[in-house]
């Protein structure tokens, strides 16, 4: 079966660095976008950051030019660097492979992992 199991999270001060990973198994990798997302306490889980298969890259406004997705074919994770954390970053990070198809039910998520930023 599908699984997406991120790591990585913890608690850092403005200005710090994380780097996430999400280990990914149970389908075909290199064929797959994939994609980071975060949710805040009270607010829509929101797209941050995606990779095609063939490892273009697109970002949200907040974070582009501080965050860096990138993924590694070969031990099938995904990466999400994290630069310059700002408080408004703190929130529950997702990995996610979207469906392949429109209509597709099958939408999957990591567990999850928390990054906190102090102030």
């Amino acid at each position: 079966q599908v699984q997406l199991v991120e790591s990585g999270g913890g608690l850092v001060q403005s200005g710090g660095s994380l780097r996430l990973s999400c280990a990914a198994s149970g389908f075909t990798f290199s064929h797959a976008a994939m994609n980071w997302y975060r949710q805040a306490p009270g607010k829509e889980r929101e797209l941050v950051a995606s990779i095609s298969s063939t490892g273009s890259t697109n970002y949200a406004d907040s974070v582009k030019g501080r965050f860096t997705i990138s993924r590694d074919n070969d031990v099938k994770t995904v990466y999400l660097q994290m630069n310059s954390l700002k408080p408004e970053d703190t929130a529950m990070y997702y990995c996610n492979r979207p469906p392949l198809m429109l209509g597709s039910p099958f939408n999957y998520w990591g567990q999850g992992t928390q990054v906190t930023v102090s102030s």
